[in-house]
């Protein structure tokens, strides 16, 4: 924390408005958090501390739901962090975006009539640095509107200095292990961004396609493959079958004619092929497929290309010069020219993969390319959760990370861009290579030359958790943040970087972990659990809500759809009622000032206490152990509802209510409960807090004169003079008695609704409390339950005898009796009706002979609900007055 943070507050406001304004209040106080230091995390304090590094967000997006729904949780543990006592460090930055911001620039010098290669690489990287400082980072303002209490003093970002240091230094010393080499691969290559492309940026849709059958070789001497891109087949250099396939065995090991070209092509045997799909027998084009790469790579078999980088056909022939599209239909069509068409099939749904920046469709290409070999990374980022030096939250999850580490492929890191780290290599006029590091120098003269390539924006990103901090220098920060505490991020992407990042920091790092816990959220989706598309037209803008709403409606109803590795599905009608929740804590705490509610002084002795008193504060602190307990659970569902019941139903609806008669009368009793109302107030705002920070800031400040609820101690219990115990106070009795007091007023609500009374209609009671613990609370039971004194002529028309009291209501004149049993009696008819119905087709053996299962247990619904329906309605019309 920074000098700034020690200076004391203005004077806090002594009344709240009457109505809760966001948009007023949400801006200003975010400002004066960060004017302050309260985020600012020190590297030299003697506090433990505790390190969350955000997600690094791309450089040209902006915040959408899954980011605030992340942002949410990982501000929630920090900021309950820094209330516990740590030095709590949450580091923000951005991703440079290798892709999508190159694209974004050369869309500008399009629209000028111009290419990057018109500029030059060197002036084009300086015009990508311009539109990065002007159009970048928009993100980062709509971080703050949403709350995110980040350190702004660290902010990073992938290609600043640091940590473009970091990146040459990993790639010179994995190079020098003999970790990172230059090999010709299949790789995915995009051919509108004329690129490699990551895994992760490959989207699979289905797609109509075709299944061509097509007949290879001569006479006695035939194949039938089928294909979905026939296209390749001028680069086929083998057939391949099953060594155990009998229909073949005469043919593996002789060569067969490849139609429409002048070449033939061995017949190979591979356990590859699965011999009960389709005719048991592949095509095999090594240069444009990565399974028929492996089987050429197993049996010597050339690899043609037969694409440039735009898919455009080379091959020698008719077809050269076509688009891949055009060069398949022509392919087909020759081929059906000449008889060697089996079958087609169209349309022929399958999976295709397309890039997920343009939507162009992926072409598998043979290219030279460079690799990380993972083999002994991988190793050591599975152990390192295996011996439990990291744990992955929720465990059931771990089973997908050891799948992916445990058979991980080395992997493609060069990239055909020039906006990136471009790779630290150089080559020689004698075909040397010269890896050059950091602190080096580059060899000079004539004939030398730097890669052209990039790395591929997951490399510098895999190194996230450790080179914000300052690696490869010993930094202070690096000596007291890392290992960092929780990775918290969506489980759609464990693969491709929490997996990348426990290679790297494992290795970098000496085998320190790069975080002690993996907390792995699911995705956010729509209301109806679909995933959320601009093509399904259900995107929604945070942002909108934000306006609309507030922050902290949008911050806690995330939370509440938050359990570990599951999605989140999201409303506006749920934000809308954590609005209401924010307004119900408003209003509630006016009342509680407006009533003396107070944190000076210690808490009275319970003897001085009413019962709701002890019951709050006993409530209170199963609370406090509850929400703690949830939090290191990683249960952000769990915490917000146990918070959203405690604020609203115990302390609001009941532990105020229950009150009013108390602070009605005033005098030490008043006193006594103001101070138990400002305590728990005080505790709950504070549990709030995390989740809600910007009305919990203002309530609080204004509650307790206090110079922020950022800064503030997080509540462990409430411990009462003369009752202390380890946990904090608890009252089991009176828990059980105010139990009994809301069996009481819940009943006879029960029953006034069942009577048609209105809530605020007025009704002569007589209430027989004698010998319970209910006597104290005569008062609050009528004035909850709107029942006035019996008065002269009072004439019980209905008893209701409850947890051991009686209470006796005159409803005569306050109710049409007549018209009641009349439209009771129509309902009743409905329900035996319904009763009836269901009955008569459960009894009917043909109909359940057919009738699906859940048509069944539908109609089993139906008759269970009108037997209640039946029972409640007979009640109804037993307690109604005889006329």
């Amino acid at each position: 924390m920074t000098e700034n943070a020690q200076q004391q507050p203005p004077a806090p406001n002594t009344e709240l408005p009457t109505q809760y304004a966001p948009a007023d209040v949400e801006g200003p106080l975010y400002e004066r958090w960060v004017e302050r230091g309260y985020f600012e995390a020190d590297a030299k304090s003697e506090k433990p501390a505790y390190t969350i590094v955000i997600p690094p967000p791309n450089v040209t997006g902006s915040l959408h739901l899954g980011h605030a729904f992340q942002h949410t949780l990982m501000d929630a543990l920090t900021r309950r962090k820094r209330m516990q006592g740590y030095e709590s460090l949450w580091l923000p930055g951005m991703d440079h975006a290798g892709i999508a911001t190159q694209n974004k620039v050369e869309q500008q010098l399009a629209e000028e009539g111009k290419s990057r290669h018109d500029l030059g690489r060197e002036e084009f990287v300086e015009r990508v640095w311009r539109w990065k400082e002007e159009y970048g980072g928009k993100i980062l303002g709509q971080m703050r509107r949403l709350g995110d209490g980040v350190d702004w003093s660290r902010e990073r970002f992938t290609m600043d200095e640091g940590l473009s240091q970091a990146v040459q230094t990993i790639f010179k010393r994995l190079y020098d292990d003999e970790l990172i080499y230059r090999a010709e691969r299949i790789i995915n290559w995009c051919p509108r961004c004329l690129t490699a492309i990551s895994d992760i940026e490959v989207e699979y849709q289905e797609d109509d396609g075709e299944l061509v059958s097509i007949k290879y070789g001569e006479g006695d001497e035939t194949l039938v493959v089928a294909t979905t891109r026939a296209e390749t087949m001028l680069g086929d250099t083998a057939v391949a079958v099953h060594p155990d396939d009998e229909r073949y065995k005469h043919l593996v090991g002789k060569r067969i004619k490849l139609p429409l070209t002048d070449r033939s092509i061995p017949v190979v045997a591979d356990t590859h092929v699965d011999p009960e799909f389709g005719t048991g027998a592949v095509k095999v084009t090594p240069a444009h497929d990565p399974n028929d790469f492996a089987i050429g790579q197993r049996h010597g078999l050339e690899s043609i290309t037969v694409m440039d980088e735009r898919a455009v056909i080379t091959a020698h022939g008719p077809f050269q010069g076509l688009d891949r599209f055009e060069a398949r239909a022509s392919i087909v069509a020759a081929l059906r020219s000449q008889g060697r068409i089996v079958s087609e099939k169209r349309p022929y749904v399958h999976s295709v993969g397309h890039c997920s920046r343009c939507k162009t469709t992926i072409e598998p290409r043979l290219s030279m390319q460079w690799w990380v070999k993972v083999a002994p990374l991988a190793k050591a980022a599975g152990d390192a959760v295996r011996d439990g030096r990291v744990k992955i939250h929720p465990e059931d999850m771990s089973k997908r990370y050891f799948d992916w580490v445990d058979n991980m492929h080395d992997w493609c890191i060069s990239r055909q861009l020039w906006w990136g780290h471009r790779i630290p290599v150089w080559y020689g006029p004698d075909g040397e290579v010269v890896c050059v590091g950091p602190d080096e120098e580059p060899p000079t003269g004539e004939g030398w030359r730097q890669d052209t390539d990039v790395l591929d924006t997951w490399f510098s990103s895999g190194l996230w958790p450790f080179s914000t901090l300052g690696w490869p220098e010993q930094t202070e920060d690096l000596r007291k943040f890392y290992s960092t505490d929780v990775l918290l991020t969506g489980h759609d992407i464990i693969f491709f970087w929490v997996a990348r990042m426990m290679m790297f920091g494992l290795y970098a790092m000496d085998g320190e972990v790069p975080f002690r816990t993996i907390a792995l959220t699911g995705l956010v989706r729509d209301e109806r659990g679909k995933k959320m598309s601009k093509s399904f037209g259900n995107v929604v803008d945070p942002l909108d809500w934000m306006d609309k709403y507030g922050s902290d409606a949008v911050r806690f109803t995330l939370a509440k759809g938050a359990n570990p590795g599951t999605d989140v599905p999201i409303g506006e009608d749920w934000v809308q009622a954590s609005r209401n929740f924010a307004n119900k804590i408003w209003n509630a705490t006016r009342f509680a000032l407006m009533n003396g509610a107070t944190v000076e002084g210690p808490l009275p002795d319970p003897s001085e206490m009413t019962a709701t008193d002890r019951w709050i504060l006993s409530r209170l602190n199963k609370t406090v152990a509850e929400v703690d307990a949830f939090y290191d659970d990683f249960q952000f569902a769990k915490l917000a509802d146990a918070l959203y019941h405690f604020a609203w139903d115990e302390v609001f609806d009941w532990y105020v209510e229950l009150s009013k008669t108390t602070f009605q009368a005033g005098g030490e009793p008043a006193k006594v409960s103001g101070r138990v109302l400002g305590e728990v107030l005080d505790v709950t705002l504070k549990l709030l807090h995390p989740v809600v920070p910007f009305v919990t800031e203002t309530l609080w400040t204004t509650l307790t004169g206090g110079e922020s609820i950022v800064i503030a101690e997080w509540p462990t219990a409430v411990f009462v003079p003369g009752a202390d115990a380890p946990g904090g106070f608890r009252d089991t009795a009176a828990e059980k008695e105010i139990e009994t007091l809301q069996s009481v007023i819940t009943e006879v609500r029960r029953f006034r609704a069942d009577q048609g009374l209105q809530p605020g209609q007025r009704v002569p009671a007589r209430l027989t409390l004698d010998g319970t613990a209910l006597a104290p609370h005569e008062a609050a039971i009528r004035q909850l339950l709107r029942l006035q004194p019996e008065g002269e002529g009072f004439s019980a028309t209905a008893t209701l005898p409850v947890a051991g009291a009686t209470v006796a209501l005159d409803l005569s004149g306050t109710i049409d009796v007549a018209a009641e049993r009349k439209r009771l009696a129509k309902d009743l008819a409905a329900a035996e009706k319904e009763k009836a119905q269901a009955s008569a087709k459960l009894g009917n053996e043909a109909f359940l002979a057919k009738a699906p299962d859940n048509v069944v247990e539908k109609i089993r619904g139906r008759l269970a609900k009108a037997d209640e329906d039946i029972a409640r309605i007979r009640t109804q019309l037993d307690r109604l007055p005889q006329q």
